[in-house]
């Protein structure tokens, strides 16, 4: 039970009363849970939500709530690619940032042979991919954006409470950052 007598956001959205072991109290608060927990029931529907938690151990409950609300979520603002939209543009991110790191090494290789300024190396390469950093320098770890290429692709998860816009920047500075991205994307409601 969410706790003072109040029922959780699944029994809040289903109408009913919140029993002492309710499988969904620890994962959908009183709060924002009706509102998570309807997205959860128009897809995947509650009994089926139910059997799912019932039969996972007690450790995997909450990973598997946070997917399954994710997931459902996603279902709802993208009805034809649900989460995979998000996996194609994390995706894409990585394999612009690894393009972007095997240029910069090359650069870094030849302006060591040369004797030049890699700086400007950098600010040349984001130049040519119409990439922009707001002090145009390289500082050391190079805290890039990196600009994902599918044009007029946008769309809105606001429940999320962010907006996903392919044509806008991006900024990651190791694989741990891009991981905790997606993580934030099922943590922050």
């Amino acid at each position: 039970m969410a706790g003072c007598g109040s029922p959780c956001g699944a029994c809040k959205f289903l109408r009913r009363k919140c029993v002492t072991g309710c499988i969904f109290a620890p994962h959908f608060c009183y709060e924002e849970g009706d509102v998570d927990f309807s997205a959860v029931h128009k897809v995947f529907g509650a009994s089926n939500v139910s059997r799912l938690l019932v039969h996972l151990p007690l450790s995997d409950r909450c990973k598997a709530a946070m997917s399954i609300s994710y997931e459902a979520q996603a279902r709802i603002q993208d009805p034809i690619y649900g989460c995979v939209s998000h996996i194609f543009a994390l995706q894409q991110q990585v394999v612009n940032l690894q393009a972007q790191l095997a240029f910069l090494k090359d650069q870094a290789a030849q302006s060591f042979v040369n004797g030049s300024n890699p700086n400007q190396a950098a600010q040349s390469w984001n130049y040519e991919n119409g990439i922009m950093n707001s002090n145009n320098s390289v500082n050391g770890s190079y805290e890039n954006l990196v600009n994902i290429p599918e044009e007029g692709t946008s769309h809105s998860m606001s429940s999320f409470g962010m907006q996903t816009n392919y044509n806008r920047q991006w900024g990651f500075q190791d694989a741990d950052e891009l991981q905790s991205v997606v993580s934030s994307y099922i943590h922050h409601r």
